[in-house]
């Protein structure tokens, strides 16, 4: 017989068991518990993550820079786990100016390609929570003093904005979610 046929039947096989499970997408079917005859399974929609700003702080402060620390809280309310990709978040001090954007940064790195060298995103485990922190460097460039009496007298007022981008528990698993936050703190 023909490898060839062979070949071709294993590639089929493979694409339809691709395709079966991108068709899932972001459900989980979860079993009866009790023991009755009805073994229908239960299809339950993913919840969303719950969102946190868990600290933010001036951590260090001179003539020349301050240095800021802020930690998120993720946590998953989902039985299955979670791939948080990224998080993408715009930082604000109000106290000085409502629009005017300080800083923002990212947490975590999207694949892209086939093939990722080193993963940098988080499994966040079903019914469990991570803290995510990132620290951010402001230059005193002399332009706001407003901003730095407000960083060396402690009377901040923050708001910090974003996105998280997160999978099921394979990146093959479901669509690509993505979720908005907004804090003042």
């Amino acid at each position: 017989m023909n490898p060839k046929i062979f070949v071709g039947v294993a590639v089929a096989a493979l694409a339809l068991i691709l395709g079966g499970i991108l068709l899932v997408g972001p459900t989980m079917v979860i079993s009866s518990q009790d023991d009755s005859l009805d073994t229908t399974p239960i299809v339950q929609q993913v919840k969303p993550l719950e969102i946190e700003l868990e600290d933010i702080s001036v951590a260090k402060i001179s003539e020349r820079s301050a240095t800021i620390d802020i930690a998120f809280k993720i946590s998953n309310p989902n039985p299955r786990s979670v791939i948080v990709q990224t998080m993408d978040y715009q930082l604000f001090e109000t106290g000085y100016s409502d629009f005017e954007q300080i800083s923002g940064g990212e947490i975590g790195s999207r694949p892209e390609g086939m093939v990722e060298f080193g993963s940098n995103y988080y499994t966040l485990l079903g019914e469990n929570s991570i803290i995510l922190r990132d620290t951010v460097v402001l230059r005193n460039t002399g332009n706001t003093p407003d901003l730095w009496k407000a960083f060396e007298d402690g009377t901040n007022t923050w708001r910090v904005s974003g996105d998280v981008f997160y999978n099921l528990s394979s990146m093959t698993s479901g669509q690509e979610n993505e979720l908005h936050f907004e804090f003042t703190r």
